[in-house]
């Protein structure tokens, strides 16, 4: 197999990744200019230190510098050292404080990314692989490009600017102290091979602790009733053991770096004073010009050892910068393209024509030719598990793509209504109600972020949670930690609905949302519910059969498919399932038979 076609692969991804942050330097150009000026002025300094330091001791040797000659020229000394000090001050508050804007811009291009996407592609990606890159991944980016940037600048310019000094002292010296540098360069491309390749690994690693840790906790409360500390605690601590090792991998590497600088660059020093020292005896060079080649090597060996440094930091920083492109380069199935419809003020139907969808990765269709028309009023859903009542309702919410079929919003096909236009008509309250580390009021009032405070305290009213929200110690401002877990499941769903309901959005879409309620509660939410549905499209499915015998219409979804269409009393009679779920749920002892 011919060894072009991956090396084009693996190029191409660190060419895009590398595209991210090129406009944030055209962006920044004036901060990163002048940080460079500050590091040529530090480099200025200390390239003049060792001129200084040979004319003192020439001038000594010579008897030409008297004790204030000497004084002078030490003066000159402290001048330029407090050159290095206040340039060196500006460099890193010009190049470290653009690191640090360069880190903030992706993150908050990537969060916004993220915003963007669809339900497929969270559906392929964990959470805690998501942290791994707003965290670890951008910290090794913004390294690279601080201090990365610093140290590759500083090495090139030092490397040059040193050379050509020691090239004006003596052109032979300076070939004898380079002769070492191919077999640095050699072994760096090496090494620095093998880094990006360990990275990685490293990287992908702590992206399973993070999602590991982040499962575990959210899930606390499961792992404790199945008494599950222990076996959590050893696959935890496997992911551990597994990141170290891959760590240890680069720090072999990294280790190798250093030491392998260090040893070429100390390798020129002991040729330089074995044949430079004879140099001297042999008077083909003053012994000014010897000490200052010596100090000058001493500024090479910090170039020949960043190699391996800077090496390592851009090879993490490209790896983190190509995980971080991978996500930037996915594109949401749903999109604006040829959006130009606009959304009616009031909309009075919904329609449905031979609608068909599939997941993608599973065989057979989660729906299936669904044709029926929605107008103003409560519709109800009931089918088994699995009937695709959900999947109809992320579809009428558009949380997927219709591709297959159309829904028609007052006559205007769903896909020519910009997305965030129809989402804003639409309300949702799911089964799995998901509510923020907030106050109540804050999550109530999520929707609708001008909501008042008696608007949102009259709306919690109409479903029913108000006075337990007044048990708490500070009512509406009261936190209810990570997902509501101060919460029970049927306060979590009233706050979900009232959320919901408060927007006052044309369509509400009540997945399955009455689920932990109780009977008693779930008539008072029903009453409000149906005074919603008088001027609004409503649908909502539920297990229990019972609230929504008050639907103006009901649809029986089995496999995907509608099997049946009509109010209560004309489903008991026509739809055999529909009859069968209903008699065992309302006769005595038959309690809640499953038609969700």
């Amino acid at each position: 197999m011919s060894p072009s076609p991956p090396s084009s692969a693996s190029t191409t991804p660190k060419i895009q990744a590398l595209a991210l942050i090129l406009p944030l330097f055209r962006r920044y150009w004036l901060r990163v200019f002048f940080g460079i000026v500050a590091l040529l002025g530090v480099d200025l300094c200390q390239l003049l230190i060792p001129r200084v330091i040979k004319l003192s001791i020439d001038g000594l040797k010579s008897g030409a510098i008297l004790p204030h000659g000497l004084f002078r020229y030490g003066l000159m000394i402290v001048g330029l050292a407090l050159g290095v000090a206040l340039f060196r001050y500006f460099w890193r508050n010009l190049i470290l404080g653009f690191s640090r804007l360069l880190e903030r811009d992706i993150r908050e291009q990537l969060f916004s990314h993220l915003l963007m996407l669809d339900r497929t592609f969270f559906q392929k990606r964990t959470i805690g692989e998501l942290m791994a890159l707003s965290s670890n991944d951008l910290a090794s980016v913004q390294l690279a490009a601080g201090m990365g940037l610093i140290a590759a600048i500083d090495a090139i310019i030092m490397t040059v600017a040193v050379l050509m000094f020691m090239i004006y002292i003596n052109p032979t010296l300076t070939l004898i102290a380079l002769s070492p540098l191919p077999l640095l360069a050699l072994l760096t491309k090496i090494l620095s091979g093998r880094l990006h390749k360990r990275f990685s690994l490293v990287q992908e690693t702590f992206s399973n602790i993070t999602e590991m840790a982040r499962s575990t906790i959210n899930a606390m409360r499961l792992v404790k009733i199945y008494s599950r500390e222990e076996e959590q605690t050893a696959n935890f601590d496997r992911l551990g053991r597994q990141y170290i090792k891959h760590a240890m991998r680069v720090a072999i590497i990294q280790g190798l770096l250093f030491p392998v600088s260090g040893l070429v660059a100390n390798g020129s020093l002991l040729l330089i004073v074995i044949v430079g020292g004879k140099m001297a005896i042999d008077n083909l060079i003053t012994i000014g010009d010897f000490i200052a080649f010596i100090s000058y090597l001493f500024m090479l060996v910090w170039p020949m050892m960043a190699i391996g440094w800077v090496a390592n930091l851009f090879q993490r920083g490209l790896t983190s910068l190509s995980r971080i492109q991978a996500v930037l380069s996915e594109q949401s199935l749903l999109h604006d393209d040829g959006c130009s419809a606009t959304l009616p003020a009031s909309i009075n139907s919904i329609e449905l024509r031979a609608l068909n969808f599939s997941y993608s990765g599973q065989q057979g269709q989660g729906l299936h030719d669904i044709s029926l028309t929605l107008t103003p009023g409560l519709f109800g859903l009931v089918g088994p598990t699995g009937s695709g009542k959900s999947t109809l309702c992320h579809l009428l919410a558009r949380l997927y793509p219709v591709t297959e079929g159309s829904i028609l919003i007052n006559g205007v096909d769903l896909n020519r209504i910009a997305i965030k236009d129809y989402r804003q008509a639409v309300a949702y309250a799911p089964q799995e109600a998901f509510l923020f580390a907030d106050t109540i009021a804050a999550n109530i009032g999520f929707g609708r972020p001008d909501a008042t405070l008696k608007e949102i305290e009259a709306q919690a009213e109409a479903v029913g949670i108000h006075d337990e929200i007044m048990h708490f110690k500070g009512g509406y401002t009261s936190k209810i930690g990570e997902k509501g877990v101060m919460l029970s499941g049927g306060q979590r769903q009233r706050i979900s609905l009232a959320r919901a309901m408060l927007t006052r959005a044309p369509i509400l879409i009540v997945d399955d949302g009455l689920s932990a309620v109780d009977a008693g509660t779930e008539q008072q939410i029903m009453r409000a519910i149906l005074e919603y549905s008088q001027t609004n499209i409503v649908i909502m499915t539920s297990h229990r059969l019972a609230p929504l015998a008050q639907a103006a219409q009901l649809a029986v979804l089995e496999d995907g498919r509608l099997t049946a269409l009509g109010q209560h009393h004309e489903l008991l009679a026509k739809n055999d399932y529909y009859r069968a779920i209903y008699q065992k749920q309302t006769e005595p002892g038959g309690g809640e038979a499953d038609a969700a």
